[in-house]
Order: structure tokens, then sequence, then C-alpha cells
């Protein structure tokens, strides 16, 4: 194939720049578009507790309150992740920010369950598209050796989101505002962030990557970087010299919708991410969106304010430490063993807490239980389907992939939402319990057919994708030790072709 000139000197000097103000930067705008997220999916479990209450609603109502946004975001994910793909990471970024600031206002001021439902599904359109956009332009920001670390700290924001909302739940009815308002505020604060990230992303550069392989403009692509970056992230002789450079092969030209659909291994890293994070997010978010419901059924005279206190427990005590070692280890340990050893906890925690009544019918042993899933969750699958479609997939499909991933995994949720109450009514509380240890289960089955991305380059990982019938083997120390040989005297792990492309770039400079 024809290469892009430039191409490969972008990809090479991202893959091997050091963590810099640069990353921290790109961090913290994302992570805070992922806290609008994750603050806006969750707090509906509480907002439907009161709305439940003050609009008599039925199960199913119940249940559409809370799913709405959920099946908004999975269209959301799979169209703006497409268009991502065709018109740049940017654009959509912003794009997808405004349209949950208009998404969480209409929720606030809803006059009736319909009109809610509605909102909360443009709302969940907007954060179906921010999914794939702040993974995929995190991941192509990032070094080789800490994309998962910089990717893992946007998803992390998640744990304050889940923190966030229960506390601004319990000082509303702590300060005895009617709850009629206070779902109405809890609504309406999630435009606040959404509106910061407006104006940030709008700062942000193009993903260089994108911009140099889809626009063909290198020059461009570095002259944003440097501008970004201040200086923190070098680009010094590379605008010049560096970007007349063919690379030897483009793995990303031309590929279509059309061919990552007709391409068989493109097809089993669709099934393998897709699919394990639809099996994720059914267990996941359907016992967290109804953890009210299961802890009323574990503690029958519970009242409101205790188990908002519960729940929140189990995110700061479990949760949160989850996600924090999760970001300081995946690369270490590979992402994907670590999304296995999750699953595989998961599973045999759910399976306890389905098999022994004791431990459905007191409240101690429930959440002992229940909060060591919440760690490795959140250790391991909830972080890891978020982190692995933003790299195992070429350039050029690479939103579209991620997007199909969270589109069907938040399929997942939604299914979740209407089937954990309906089994818990039908089957009780144990057996719906066991059902989420099986979904656990074919989560394992389909991570097994990803590659471990930990410490790859992306273009490698989009070269196998396209080309290699089978993921290309890396032992977990091979991947993650990534430090090049000619700088620290370190084992140097890149292949051949890898060493003369630095070593050329690193000539011009």
């Amino acid at each position: 194939m024809s290469a892009r000139p430039g191409l490969q000197a972008i990809a090479d000097l991202l893959d091997d720049a050091p963590r810099s103000r640069f990353h921290r930067r790109a961090v913290a705008i994302s992570g805070m578009g992922f806290f609008t997220d994750a603050y806006d999916l969750f707090v509906i479990s509480t907002v439907a507790t009161l709305v439940t209450t003050q609009w008599h609603l039925s199960t199913t109502a119940k249940s559409w309150v809370v799913g709405s946004a959920i099946l908004g975001a999975f269209f959301g994910a799979l169209v703006f992740g497409r268009i991502a793909d065709l018109l740049g990471r940017k654009r959509v970024y912003v794009l997808v920010a405004v349209i949950m600031i208009i998404g969480a206002l209409l929720s606030a001021v809803a006059t009736n369950l319909w009109v809610l439902v509605i909102a909360r599904l443009v709302l969940g359109f907007g954060i179906g598209g921010d999914y794939p956009v702040s993974a995929v332009l995190m991941s192509e920001y990032s070094n080789r050796s800490d994309r998962g670390r910089m990717v893992g700290l946007v998803f992390s924001m998640q744990a304050l989101g889940l923190i966030v909302g229960p506390l601004v739940a319990l000082a509303l009815l702590a300060g005895g505002v009617s709850h009629e308002i206070a779902w109405r505020v809890l609504l309406g604060l999630g435009a606040v962030p959404a509106a910061g990230v407006v104006y940030l992303r709008s700062k942000m550069p193009e993903s260089p990557r994108f911009r140099a392989a889809v626009a063909g403009d290198a020059t461009r692509a570095l002259a944003e970087l440097e501008t970004f970056t201040k200086g923190s992230l070098h680009t010094n002789g590379t605008t010049s010299e560096t970007t007349k450079i063919a690379t030897d092969r483009d793995d990303t030209a031309g590929v279509s919708l059309w061919q990552l659909l007709r391409t068989p291994r493109l097809l089993v890293l669709l099934l393998g991410t897709a699919g394990s994070w639809l099996f994720f997010d059914y267990a996941y978010y359907g016992n967290t969106l109804s953890l009210p419901t299961i802890l009323k059924k574990v503690a029958p005279s519970a009242s409101l304010d205790q188990q908002l206190i519960w729940t929140l427990g189990i995110f700061v005590v479990c949760a949160l430490p989850g996600y924090l070692m999760a970001v300081k280890f995946m690369d270490r340990i590979g992402h994907k063993k670590l999304q296995l050893i999750g699953f595989a906890v998961m599973a045999v925690a759910f399976l306890l807490l389905g098999a022994f009544s004791p431990l459905t019918t007191n409240v101690a042993p429930f959440l002992a239980i229940f909060g060591v899933s919440y760690f490795f969750v959140e250790f391991g699958p909830n972080t890891t389907t978020f982190v692995m479609p933003s790299e195992v997939f070429p350039l050029r499909v690479r939103t579209t992939g991620h997007g199909t991933a969270a589109g069907l995994g938040k399929l997942g949720a939604f299914i979740g939402v209407f089937l954990v109450p309906s089994l818990q009514k039908s089957i009780g509380l144990r057996s719906m319990l066991v059902v989420a240890a099986a979904s656990a289960v074919l989560g394992i089955l389909l991570t097994l057919l990803l590659p471990e991305p930990a410490g790859r380059s992306l273009d490698d990982l989009g070269h196998d994708a396209m080309f290699a019938s089978t993921p290309a083997p890396v032992s977990v120390e091979a991947a993650v030790d990534t430090t090049f040989a000619s700088d620290t005297g370190v084992r140097d792990v890149r292949s051949a072709p890898q060493r003369r492309r630095y070593d050329t770039i690193r000539g011009s400079r």
C-alpha cells in the first residue's frame, strides 16, 4: 500500500514520548467529560426512586426512567463513533458535550414521564458519542508504554461521578429539600461540568494521527501539537525533513465501514470487544442501577438515606480503589489479563451470593461480597472494556470499532436495567445473581478472542487487525518493556522495522 508521508514519523513521536504536561492536560479535559457521563448515568437510580413515589410509576415505567439514557447512549456510540472516523475526533468531541448540556437541562424541567424519558434519550445520545471519542483521542495522544494508564485515568473519573451523585442527593435530602425539587436539581447539575468541557475541548488539537493519515497534513498536525503542548512534547526537527519520510506500510489507508464488516479478523475483534462489553454492562448496570431495589430486598426496613449511605460506602471503599489500582497496574499486568481476572472474581462473587441464602438476607455479608466484586469490576472489565477497543482497531475505523463496542455494551446495560428487576421479581434475588455470574463467564470466553495490547504500538495492533489471522503472541513482560535500548540500555523489544524508522527519525532531528 502507498503510505501517507509523515504518518509514521508522528506515530513514532507520540509512541515514544515521555509522559508530560500535555498528557496530563489531555487526561484532565477528557476526564471531566467522563465524570459528567458517569454522574448523569448513575444519579438516575436515586432520581428514579424519588420520581416513582411522586408520579406513582409502575416497575416498567421506572425502568424506562432508568434506562432511557442508556438506550440513547447505544445509538449515540454507534452514530458518533462512525462520524468521528469520517469527519475527525475533535468536531464530535465538542458536539457531544453540547448535546449533554441540552439533555441535562431538559431532564431537569420535565413535566411528566415521557418528557423525562425523551430528555434522557437526548442526554444519552451525547453520552454515547463521548465514549468512543474520549477513549480513542486519548489513546491516539498517548505513548505506547503508558497508554492503558492514560486512557484508564480518563475512565477512572467515573468513580467521582459515582460518588458525587449520592453525596449531592444526601445533602439535598438532609437539607430538607423536597423530593420534587431534589431530583430536578440532581439532573440539572449534570449540565455544569459539561458546559466547562465544551470550551476546553474546543482548544484541543485534532488527533495528530488522524490529521496525518486521513487529511494527509502531517505538517499541520505537528504544528497543532506543538501549540497545544507548549513545548512539553518536543517536535523540533520533525515538521520539515521527518514529515517527508515515507512509511514502510500504511495499514489504515482505504479501510471503510464495509471493509470493517467483511474482514474476518476485524469481525473477531468486534465480537471480542463488543461481546465482552455487552455481557459486562448487563450485569454491572443492571445491578448498579437496581441497587436501591436490591438493598431493599436484603434489608426491607432500610430507609432511602440508609440505602444511599450503603451505596456510597461501596463506591468509596471498593469502587474507587479499584479504579486507582487499574490505572496503576494495568500496563504492568496486561489489559487482557486484567479483564479476565475481573470477570473471574465477578463470576465467583455472584455465584456465592446466589448459592448461599444467608448472604442475601444479612446486610453485612452481602455488602462485603458485593463490595469485593465491585473492587475487581473496577480493577478489571469496567476499565478494560473501555480501554481495549481504543487500541485494537486500525486508525480509520478506530472510533467506529470502539463506538460499536460501547454501543453494544450500552445495549447490554439497557437489557439489564429492564431484565434485572424483572428477574428479581420472578425468580428471586439469588437466581438473578446467578444469571449475572453466567454473564461474567461469557465475558471471559469472549475476552479470549482479543490480543494483548499493553505496550504495543497502535500501528502494529492496526496491522495485525488487518492482516494477521491470529493475534500476535506477546508476553506481558515483552509488552510492557518498551524503553529503547539505545536511550537507556534496557532490553529493546521493538521489531526491526520499528527500530529502522525510529533511527531514521532520530537522525533527522
